[in-house]
């Protein structure tokens, strides 16, 4: 039995110390995952709040066979894309807030654009254009986006965590994608941007 379903095994017999643990393994990945979608800082705290209680709540219909890590993903997910369709309707939030915060602590798994040191402010520059960019495509597609170009997971993964088909995620990529280029024509896109990476 590996680590993973030693854990499940005992949450699956309700034991609050599990629980602690799978929170303080996984709280920083669904708070990036999270503020990588919603892109708002105490939006993204919220919602991660969401998830664990969530988790907490429904762990009873976790499929054994299933991966752990892929039923977070897909909590997180569509707890992020409910929060964005409920606050559809409110005005835009302040980006520059946001912008410093998730800069200074983007996730390593995030896009990188120059590793020469002068050009650093042309970088901030570029993921500043990319993250207002994001919050202008739907939010399957920037899920998708941000799932397989900041949290690199592969299309199946993807499909999993999204519930949905591997064409269906492809498409979302492939829109999610040219709409991006479109708002980000002032740059070549970065070459990393690929659909078919299965």
């Amino acid at each position: 039995m590996n680590e993973e379903q030693a854990l499940v095994e005992r949450l699956a017999r309700g034991e609050m110390s599990a629980f602690q643990e799978l929170v303080e393994q996984n709280k920083k990945k669904v708070y990036y995952l999270a503020l990588d979608i919603v892109g708002n800082h105490h939006d993204a705290e919220d919602i991660s709040q969401e998830v664990f209680l969530k988790v907490f709540r429904s762990f009873q219909t976790f499929k054994r066979d299933a991966k752990l890590s892929s039923w977070l993903y897909r909590i997180t997910v569509n707890a992020s894309i409910d929060h964005l369709r409920k606050k559809s309707a409110v005005p835009e939030r302040m980006q520059d807030e946001f912008l410093e915060e998730h800069l200074q602590h983007n996730p390593a798994g995030s896009l990188e654009f120059a590793g020469d040191p002068e050009r650093s402010a042309e970088t901030r520059l570029i993921q500043e254009h990319i993250e207002s960019a994001l919050q202008k495509i739907s939010a399957q597609e920037r899920s998708a986006f941000v799932l397989r170009h900041y949290h690199d997971l592969m299309i199946k993964d993807i499909a999993e965590v999204m519930n949905v088909s591997v064409g269906t995620v492809k498409s979302y990529l492939f829109r999610g994608i040219k709409k991006l280029q479109r708002e980000l024509a002032i740059y070549r896109m970065p070459s990393g941007l690929e659909v078919n990476h299965d």
